[in-house]
């Protein structure tokens, strides 16, 4: 379950009652858009319906059965949610712009390269900076998802930007390779691997490339600046 402080209400007035539900306002949108496959009770606040859900008054359960053919709040709760409308707060609407405004720019950082300066990677804050330039405006009821290719077409105008990826070939030495090629692996997709003679190892990896400066101070800290790195521009030097 979920924290009061995280839930919004959603609310449905059918038959002369009202009912009242607590949950994620994330997971309230995929209910409505029938995009929900997680586990309910992991996203509400509250395995229970209400009438009024501030005061914590609850329907009668003649109202229940008469709206829903039910009395189980899980099975009720993502019906109040269909139906119904999802009620938010002036701070909740605020803090749920803020929450995906910053993971909107997470995103296009890790993505995102500026195709004018070799396609090297743009920091968070410029990508920042040009969003507010651009006038561009989070809507906190939209999935994060939903908004980047607005977002980029926004940014395009004061921004020379992109979405890439980029292929790198490293080779960590022998003393690193062990547990070095487990966390190289996890940064996108393994093109091939090879394990050398001197017992170092060789990947070619696939991944977006606004992470590149990630990705190298990764390598550099695993192997203590000792790994070899190089671009791969070309499938045949895979």
């Amino acid at each position: 379950m979920i924290s009061l402080d995280e839930a919004v209400t959603a609310r449905l007035e059918s038959h002369g009652a009202r009912f009242e539900v607590l949950i994620d306002p994330d997971a309230a949108l995929a209910i409505k858009r029938d995009e929900f496959d997680g586990d309910l009770e992991a996203v509400i606040a509250a395995e229970d319906v209400f009438e009024d859900a501030s005061r914590g008054d609850r329907p009668a359960e003649n109202d229940l059965e008469k709206v829903f053919g039910t009395t189980d709040p899980m099975e009720i709760i993502p019906e109040v949610v269909k139906k119904g409308e999802i009620q938010i707060t002036a701070d909740q609407r605020r803090e749920m712009q803020e929450q995906k405004r910053r993971s909107l720019i997470n995103r296009i950082a890790r993505n995102a390269v500026n195709p004018q300066m070799n396609d090297s990677p743009h920091p968070p804050e410029r990508i920042e900076r040009a969003l507010e330039e651009a006038g561009f405006k989070i809507d906190p009821m939209e999935p994060v998802e939903s908004q980047v290719d607005d977002a980029l077409d926004a940014l395009r105008p004061v921004l020379p930007i992109k979405f890439a990826e980029v292929t790198v070939a490293v080779q960590l030495p022998a003393e690193y390779a062990g547990s070095g090629q487990a966390q190289i692996r996890s940064y996108g997709d393994l093109e091939r691997e090879e394990w050398q003679s001197d017992g170092s190892w060789v990947g070619v990896i696939t991944f977006p490339a606004g992470m590149q400066n990630d990705f190298y101070d990764k390598v550099n800290n695993i192997t203590s600046g000792t790994a070899e790195t190089r671009i791969v521009k070309d499938e045949d030097d895979l």
